[in-house]
């Protein structure tokens, strides 16, 4: 028989954090409640937007209320891939060479404006997302736990931008849009009630034995063969669909499914729904369907939602 899930994922607790979040992130209680589902899931989030609309913001306040210590990475066309993992210095004091950890050796990771790094940098972050370590001057070296990244992207249609490949894509679990804020949530900020001014009035709601309690227990949510049966379903139909070039691989069925699970034990339930999938489907297949536009992959995504029916 099927249960609700027992504390330390409460209801009560998974709201207080979700209203912590509003209290900056206005009108946007669906694109929050995803950054949630993908941190549960130990994935990484991409955030495609135009500038201004609260991308960093939006990082921010998720490092504020979850514990984790931040730092945030600048990309610009000139920063070299060990200014992101550190670099190592001879210390004539006893003639050997020290390391000094770059800013990817913290438990979030703010990647700014990642598409205005040349490719070369952008590939420095693969092993971090894919392994939580890195490797420097062969050695190989662990990162905190939890690890998460979130980057922020412009519109490839701005100048000065380097598009992510699809290996580098691949790593992220979701890609997100903010979009404009509506009328109300927009003069909530201009009246100093929601925004970046009020980052700092953010508690730390939990801590990383919590999150690491809470991501362990994304696996043991329930899928049953039924399913099973639509999540394949959908792929199939993404592999035989005439616009995309590619569809669906096992690697990106398995994020998708996880994803659904996170998204049902957010809803505190110990079990996978269709729902579940549907929430999720778009943000984690739509960049994996077209890297180069956001609404050609979101598009293409809806499509095959919608004609494929739920099975059982």
């Amino acid at each position: 028989m099927n249960r609700p899930l027992a504390p330390p994922l409460s209801e009560a607790r998974l709201a207080r954090v979700a209203e912590a979040l509003a209290q900056v992130v206005r009108g946007k209680p669906r694109e929050v409640r995803l950054a949630l589902c993908c941190l549960l899931c130990r994935g990484h989030l991409l955030i495609e937007d135009l500038p201004g609309l609260g991308k960093t913001t939006l990082a921010q306040a998720l490092a504020r209320v979850t514990g984790l210590a931040m730092q945030r990475i600048q990309f610009t066309s000139d920063l070299l891939p060990a200014d992101v993992l550190g670099v190592s210095v001879f210390d004539p004091r006893d003639a050997s060479f020290r390391f000094h950890p770059g800013p990817i050796f913290h438990g979030l990771v703010l990647a700014d404006e990642i598409n205005r790094a040349t490719p070369k940098t952008q590939s420095a972050l693969l092993e971090a997302m894919e392994e939580g370590q890195v490797t420097i001057e062969g050695e190989t070296r662990a990162l905190p736990d939890p690890f998460f990244v979130i980057a922020t992207q412009n519109p490839q249609e701005q100048s000065g931008t380097f598009p992510l490949p699809e290996s580098q894509l691949d790593r992220f679990l979701m890609r997100l849009s903010l979009g404009y804020p509506d009328a109300r949530a927009e003069r909530e900020i201009l009246k100093g009630e929601a925004g970046r001014g009020r980052l700092y009035e953010l508690a730390a709601l939990l801590d990383a034995e919590t999150l690491r309690g809470w991501q362990a227990r994304v696996a043991e949510v329930h899928a049953s063969d039924s399913l099973l049966d639509y999540v394949q379903a959908l792929a199939k139909a993404s592999r035989e669909h005439a616009e995309l070039p590619w569809g669906l691989s096992t690697r990106g069925v398995l994020a998708l499914l996880h994803a659904a699970r996170g998204w049902a034990l957010l809803e505190g339930r110990d079990h996978v729904l269709p729902e579940d999938v549907q929430a999720v489907w778009v943000p984690v297949v739509g960049h994996r369907f077209s890297e180069a536009r956001r609404e050609e992959g979101e598009g293409l995504a809806w499509q095959l939602l919608t004609a494929v029916p739920v099975l059982g």
